[in-house]
């Protein structure tokens, strides 16, 4: 599987962390790598684009609480960005949302729970059925966004 993973200055130590401790995933890096301060939508942007056009199956954002990641990711057609706090939180965002961005706060979460955070929503298939249907209704809503936009 492919994931694009980026970071704002706040996310860079649990994002090297991350890529560290998932050696099976195939993570392309839109991130920085230091503690230099950043614009996290110039980051959530890179990922969530790529994921909008299916370059990659997944996206993993990471900035001080999650919010802005998740907030900037969502604006991009496609893209189910869920800002995740628990394992828990994550097999659901996946199970009924199909959530295709996790959102990660760098600064609340230690590595060992991100760690499972970001396992359960690698492993965790999406459902279907209901949820489809209500997938189906919020892709119609942003079909009928984006065309008024344009």
């Amino acid at each position: 599987m492919k994931v694009s993973i980026a970071n704002d200055h706040r996310g860079t130590a649990l994002k090297k962390k991350i890529m560290e401790r998932f050696k099976t995933v195939e993570f392309q890096n839109e991130g920085i790598d230091s503690d230099d301060s950043v614009d996290y939508p110039d980051y959530a942007a890179r990922v969530a684009g790529k994921v909008s056009t299916g370059q990659c199956e997944r996206g993993i954002l990471i900035c001080g609480t999650g919010i802005g990641m998740s907030i900037s990711a969502n604006k991009f057609p496609g893209v189910r960005a869920a800002m995740v706090w628990e394992p828990a939180v994550a097999r659901l965002t996946r199970q009924h949302n199909d959530s295709n961005v996790l959102c990660l706060a760098g600064d609340f979460l230690k590595a060992d729970e991100a760690f499972k955070i970001v396992d359960m929503w690698l492993k965790t298939p999406f459902e279907g059925g209901r949820h489809a249907r209500r997938l189906e209704k919020i892709r119609q809503q942003e079909a009928a966004r984006w065309v008024k936009k344009q």
